[in-house]
Formats: C-alpha cells, structure tokens, sequence
C-alpha cells in the first residue's frame, strides 16, 4: 500500500462533497506514530534517535490542495454525474502543522459523506507561486516557492546544530485503503492519516541518521530526503482513535 498524509487546520477546509441525500459522517484523524528509527516525545517535540545520533523535530510545517476520497465503484472521481461518487476537500493551497511530541494524534474534522464504499485518498504537495497563489503568500510570505519547512537540532556524537529543512518538491500523492473504507447512511467512520517523519532523514540504506540542512535545495542529500517523503504517507481506518489500523 502506498503511503500519504493529511493534517491541517479546520478553518481552511471548505467541502464540497457530492451528495445523493444518504450520507454518514467521515472523521479525519492525525497521527505520527510508528517509524523506521527509535521515536520518543518530548514536550512539543519528537526525537528521532538512531545509534549515537538523534534528530529533535521541532515542527514540520506543509502546503497541501487539492484533497480528496474516490469511490471504489468509480473509475475516478466524478465520473458518473450526480451519483455521488467523490468527497472532495478543495483546500487550495493551505498551510498543515504536524502535531508533535504529546501531541500523537488529533482529530482534525468531521464532514457528511455520501454513503458508499471508499477506496483512494488523494492529494497535492503543492510550491505555491506568485500568480496563481498570490493571496496564500501574502499571509505566509516564507513559503514562496517552499512545500515544506521542518525546524529542529541534529546531533552527531554528541555535537549539536540547529537547522532549517526546506523542500520544493511538487507532486501528486494516491493512496489506496486497505481495506476500502465503507461509510453506511446514519454510521460514521474514522480514518487515521500518518506521517513517518522518522525515516525523512536516514540515509539511502536506511543505517543511519542525516544532517537536515544536508538535504536543503543543491545539497548533496537532497534527492535522498525528496525520496523518502515522498514513500512516508499512511491512511487506514482508525475507528477506536488509536492511532493504530484497525
């Protein structure tokens, strides 16, 4: 199963799901546990430990749009008129924060959705622009041409730097549930949405932690971190709020 993320602020999710007046109720959980390196909280930070070396994440902070479910009974989403067959969340682009240390899991929203059965969840990592995003940058003028910003302190063998992660990568990302998740008319599901922040800095083989400010744009493990975000995203149903795929 392919991987993905979604966590956001509630003021800026408009929906604007298609509807054939039968409808049950869809929660959108966060949550970032799990990793492939050893993963402790402390205070409002996680701290990414592997052999002598850890990684303390302060924030992570990413622009998203275009966020929507797709019907299993659909080729795509919108392909039969008026069915119902999409839940669709038209963010366009908007700034999300990960909860992190105590911080776990959250839930982020809780819309009407048509009854039926779910099997894709999508979404854009999005660089915003000057022309088309000139209102998004007047209000996060930081994030012109900038996808995601991490903040944090990374040590190695005990010598410390702080550092400022930025990325521009630009990509669509789909992500098939496993099992597909069935909303019934009046019933309501849960879906837990996970980012593995703890494998963005490892190495290629996966052995050992990286500097973050290594990967900036030009830097020689830039293509190494682009490549695993881009394999850190998880979506499964979560009904019992624990983080965990039922």
């Amino acid at each position: 199963m392919k991987r993905l993320a979604f966590f956001g602020m509630l003021p800026a999710l408009v929906v604007v799901a298609c509807t054939d007046g039968t409808t049950g109720t869809m929660t959108f959980s966060l949550t970032a546990r799990g990793g492939a390196a050893a993963v402790t909280t402390s205070g409002d930070s996680t701290v990414i430990m592997l052999g002598n070396d850890s990684v303390i994440v302060r924030s992570v902070e990413l622009v998203l749009r275009e966020i929507e479910l797709k019907r299993a009974d659909v080729a795509a989403c919108d392909a039969v008129e008026g069915n119902g067959d999409c839940q669709e969340f038209e963010t366009g682009p908007v700034l999300l924060s990960l909860p992190l240390g105590s911080a776990a899991i959250a839930q982020i929203v809780s819309v009407a959705a048509p009854a039926g059965t779910y099997d894709k969840f999508q979404f854009e990592i999005h660089k915003p622009n000057s022309g088309d995003d000139a209102a998004f940058l007047l209000a996060h003028p930081d994030f012109a041409g900038v996808s995601i910003r991490v903040t944090g302190t990374y040590s190695q063998a005990g010598t410390r730097s702080d550092f400022t992660f930025t990325s521009d990568v630009e990509q669509g990302e789909e992500a098939g549930l496993v099992p597909p998740v069935t909303v019934q008319e009046g019933g309501a599901v849960n879906i837990t949405l996970r980012v593995d922040v703890s494998g963005w800095f490892l190495n290629g083989p996966k052995t050992s932690l990286i500097d973050p400010a290594s990967a900036n744009k030009g830097q020689p493990n830039e293509s190494v971190v682009a490549n695993n975000i881009q394999n850190s995203f998880d979506a499964f149903e979560d009904d019992d709020h624990d983080g965990l795929e039922d």
